[in-house]
């Protein structure tokens, strides 16, 4: 949960009731690369700990690219947002479990863009501009966007004009209520406002959500 404070800032008289929210983690714990050892998932046979399941999927996983059959895609649009399921998800070289790990987000609900599907993984990258696969199972639909911007100020309405409600610091992941133009409905630390698009990570140039 986001941190709260009474910070006003420097809001006009009107709105400086408005609170603020704090980012959760610092930018550099949301993706920490291995170390060396732990990202040399290279080994033939299942890695320790893992069960006959995981064989399997490494088997099914791991067909190489131009082998199309049993490749199954969603039929879903390209690029799409989503967003990660777990508070620990592996970004790996490629698409299957033999690929290395390169980086390990630990933020659960990070959106990330899809850009590609091979079978049960997909290609994502994430607001800083990295690129790798995730196992369909560590995503979920369920939108949301990352405050890219160094601090901004949810509106009680979709205008620059409009009352504050709160203020929220660069790296706050908010869930997406509603985008329509320029403006999106969005909820952070239990309070909802409206933020301009430009300083939100998550949506499509012009994308409409209900």
């Amino acid at each position: 949960m986001d941190k709260m404070t009474g910070n006003s800032g420097g809001l006009p008289p009107a709105h400086r009731a408005a609170p603020w929210i704090g980012a959760a983690l610092i930018a550099a714990a949301l993706c920490n690369p291995l170390p060396k050892a732990a990202a040399s998932v290279t080994a033939a046979g299942p890695a320790r700990g893992e069960g006959k399941a995981a064989e399997l999927l490494r088997r099914a996983a791991d067909r190489k690219p131009g082998k199309p059959r049993g490749i199954k895609r969603t039929g879903l649009p390209l690029p799409r947002f989503a967003s990660l399921r777990a508070g620990k998800v592996n970004l790996r070289a490629g698409p299957g479990v033999r690929y290395p790990v390169e980086w390990v987000y630990q933020r659960r609900g990070l959106p990330v863009m899809i850009t590609a599907e091979f079978d049960v993984w997909r290609k994502i990258r994430d607001w800083r501009g990295t690129v790798g696969w995730i196992h369909r199972s560590m995503l979920t639909g369920k939108r949301a966007v990352i405050i890219t911007a160094r601090e901004i100020v949810l509106r009680r309405k979709p205008a620059q004009d409009a009352p504050a409600v709160a203020r929220a610091a660069s790296g706050v992941i908010a869930r997406v209520l509603s985008c329509e133009g320029a403006w999106c409905r969005i909820e952070a630390g239990g309070i909802r406002g409206w933020a301009r698009r430009t300083e939100l990570w998550g949506t499509l140039k012009g994308e409409k959500i209900k």
